[in-house]
């Protein structure tokens, strides 16, 4: 006999059938990011910073791949974190570009010779544990670090139940806020919050503030004549947005580098009085 749900009936059954939680493939994530970046920084008013954060994504991809092939323990025999060790990797493979700005030579040869507490310092200043001020030119570098060790921290977790869909908060994973929000193709085409920290993805139903959770006042703003994949979710009760992107108009589309590629919307937004919901964690200001 066939079953005749009940309308109540049919919302729980499609509730319980979404992914709640995506992990970071460990395979896709630093890779597909630096293969957007690259693409993105063609033409681009900040191409040269792009082409450097595709450099970085690429030392965070051997980075991880490295910890994982080996089963690296989570601590050093030196007694330093495990995100220093990789913040030295990627500092060396950042100098050894032949192009490398002597800027960006100088802030990385100073932390790879920085002091563990000066680096936990940093990280917590970054991570808004402390109200100590960010240093701007090393915050992408160690965030990159940080970003190798968390991410490596959710593939190898186990199941960790995402958070009610209808209310905003951090990551369940490492409860970092997002850096953005992404719409996929497949799956019915559900909203999911992406960490900027660890990587990973969680289901938010579409038309709520992904800050303050209110569906009043909710829209969509792009730039005329832009990418139809791009556009910012702008709530008029909290008057903060967060950028969304539809893989359906771009399927390469990727947060991290299409968030920061996209900054002439932050400056609209800007200028129309509207915050970020949360900063981006490859670009920090003064």
């Amino acid at each position: 006999m066939q079953r005749i749900l009940e309308r109540g009936q049919i919302e729980s059954v499609a509730h319980a059938e979404i992914e709640r939680l995506r992990k970071p493939h460990a395979d896709h994530v630093f890779a597909d990011r630096s293969q957007r970046l690259r693409t993105l920084s063609a033409n681009h008013a900040i191409g040269d910073y792009l082409r450097l954060m595709a450099a970085l994504a690429d030392s965070q991809h051997r980075a991880l791949a490295a910890r994982i092939a080996s089963n690296l323990p989570v601590a050093s025999s030196s007694g330093d974190m495990p995100w220093h060790e990789v913040l030295r990797e990627i500092c060396g493979d950042l100098l050894a570009l032949p192009d490398l700005l002597p800027t960006v030579r100088g802030t990385c040869e100073g932390l790879s010779a920085a002091t563990p507490a000066s680096l936990e310092a940093q990280a917590q200043a970054l991570l808004g544990l402390s109200s100590e001020p960010v240093d701007a030119a090393s915050a992408p570098f160690v965030m990159g670090a940080l970003q190798v060790c968390w991410t490596h921290l959710a593939i190898r977790s186990a199941g960790v139940a995402a958070r009610d869909s209808k209310s905003p908060g951090g990551c369940p994973v490492c409860d970092t806020a997002p850096v953005a929000s992404i719409v996929h193709v497949e799956g019915g085409g559900h909203r999911y919050l992406v960490c900027s920290l660890c990587a990973s993805e969680w289901h938010f139903v579409r038309a709520l503030c992904t800050h303050c959770g209110s569906s009043k006042g909710i829209s969509e703003q792009s730039i005329e004549g832009g990418a139809k994949a791009v556009r910012a979710e702008c709530c008029e009760h909290c008057r903060t947005y967060r950028k969304i992107f539809y893989r359906e108009h771009d399927a390469a589309v990727e947060p991290v580098a299409d968030d920061l590629a996209s900054l002439a919307l932050d400056l609209l937004l800007s200028d129309a009085g509207y915050r970020r919901s949360s900063g981006h964690p490859l670009l920090w200001q003064t």
